[in-house]
């Protein structure tokens, strides 16, 4: 049996973290969804930046859409919106038979827009709606403007893919967000069962202290902080507050690790797979890892939410002076930088895609 589909039945969900239009009609997705279990897919401003620069793919959709009048963030939402529908209906068949719970797709709002909440929120309601598709999740970050954004978006009914969070505080900070929401549509007498995931970012902290601690400490960060996060997850899901929720008929905001790919090229390129191999949870890679998993990859015991071992891990990380409070904000920081400079590299190239199309006309 194959690794990818080891770790499918073990419980957790294999998404890509990719889209490209090449992927699309190149027949690539549909494979990777029938011989390689995966259930789900995810886009960011860098993932639509690599596309958009690498392929002419998009030209003449670019071209058409420039007829009809599409500018600047318009276009590129159009872009972004064919290629993820079409992927939202390869994905569908596993909608449907997981009654909603995997088979997703996920679209974020302008980063332009991180630090204004009711933006936010406008923009999450406004894409949720030209989408029209059940399984498309609106990304919008776990920062102090977004946290308030997340609870009136699931108020409003909108699926939310919560981006960015960096931290087991941060995450807390993110389910709070969606029970409220809940909550309040429970009050309300609306259906309680609008999904959410709550994305944790699992690499970037190994990247962070690469260098700064002791050898026996190197790649070891990331997967201690993704193990504490999965505890307090299980604990919250196994609340009173939570199960009251769920018997109302409210479904459980999945926690999903992101940015699984190694970054150090000397540690195992499928280093936070095999180590966050976790049941109710989802795991989403880029199409290297997927593939590397897929080639040499090992399903270890899964990772248990009551080990402790990553504790006295995460206490050597702090006797070598890293501050994990303060480095969690500094690395959601620099995310959310990080997203708004290739946001606007992306909307530059497609103004410089346009530039060429309508130079060539």
């Amino acid at each position: 049996m194959a690794a990818t589909r080891q770790l499918h039945d073990l419980g957790q969900s294999l998404w890509l973290d990719l889209i490209t239009r090449d992927l699309l009609d190149s027949g690539t997705l549909a494979r990777y969804i029938d011989e390689l279990s995966v259930t789900g897919l995810t886009s960011n401003p860098t993932i639509f930046d690599h596309a958009m620069r690498g392929s002419d793919a998009y030209d003449a959709a670019i071209r058409s859409k420039l007829k009809a009048g599409k500018r600047g963030e318009a276009l590129l939402f159009e872009l972004a919106l064919d290629d993820l529908r079409r992927a939202a209906e390869l994905l569908r068949p596993c909608f449907e038979r997981s009654n909603g719970v995997d088979g997703w797709v996920s679209l974020e709002v302008s980063p332009l827009l991180v630090h204004d909440t009711q933006a936010t929120l406008d923009e999450a309601k406004k894409l949720h709606q030209r989408a029209a598709r059940p399984n498309l999740y609106i990304k919008i970050p776990g920062t102090r403007e977004g946290i308030s954004a997340i609870e009136e978006a699931i108020f409003a009914g909108v699926p939310v893919n919560v981006t960015l969070l960096f931290s087991r505080e941060q995450y807390r900070a993110a389910a709070e967000a969606y029970l409220r929401g809940i909550e309040r549509r429970i009050a309300a007498k609306l259906s309680p069962a609008v999904a959410s995931v709550a994305s944790l970012f699992v690499s970037r902290w190994d990247v962070a202290v690469s260098g700064k601690v002791p050898p026996a400490l190197e790649d070891r960060l990331g997967i201690a902080v993704a193990a504490r996060t999965y505890e307090a997850y299980f604990d919250l899901i196994g609340s009173p507050r939570y199960q009251r929720v769920l018997n109302a008929g409210a479904r459980v905001q999945r926690l999903l690790f992101a940015s699984t790919g190694t970054k150090n090229p000397k540690a195992s390129d499928i280093l936070y797979v095999s180590g966050l191999a976790a049941p109710l949870t989802i795991n989403t890679m880029p199409e290297a890892t997927l593939l590397a998993f897929e080639d040499h990859g090992d399903v270890r015991e899964p990772l248990s939410p009551h080990r402790h071992d990553f504790e006295s891990a995460l206490t050597q990380y702090a006797q070598a002076g890293v501050d994990i409070d303060a480095l969690a904000t500094r690395l959601q920081d620099e995310g959310a930088a990080a997203f708004t400079k290739s946001w606007n590299e992306l909307l530059e190239a497609v103004a410089s895609k346009s530039r060429s199309i309508k130079n060539a006309a």
